[in-house]
C-alpha cells in the first residue's frame, strides 16, 4: 500500500465534474481532501491517495489525460 499527495489545479471547464468521485470509482484508491479552494472558473485541491502504487499512478495518468495539472505535494497539510 501507498499514499500519495498531491495538488489537482482543475480549468474551468472541469470545475462542475466530480472528478474526485469518479477516481475513487474508477480505480482501487481511497481519496481524502486535505485543503481546497473552488471558484466557478478555477479550482484546486490537495488530495491524499492511499492504494496500491500501480493503481495511484493509474489514476493520476486518467487524472492528467482529462486537462487536470497534477502536481506532488510535500509539506504537511492540514493535520489534526
Amino acid at each position: 500500500m501507498g499514499r500519495v499527495r498531491v495538488r489537482l489545479t482543475f480549468p474551468e471547464t472541469l470545475v462542475p465534474r466530480p472528478l474526485i468521485y469518479e477516481l475513487g470509482h474508477r480505480f482501487q484508491v481511497v481519496t481524502n481532501i486535505r485543503r481546497a479552494h473552488v471558484e466557478e472558473h478555477v479550482g484546486w485541491v490537495v488530495l491524499e491517495l492511499d492504494g496500491e502504487e500501480d493503481e495511484i499512478e493509474h489514476g493520476l495518468v486518467w487524472t492528467r489525460s482529462l486537462g487536470v495539472r497534477v502536481d506532488p505535494v510535500t509539506a504537511d497539510v492540514v493535520e489534526g
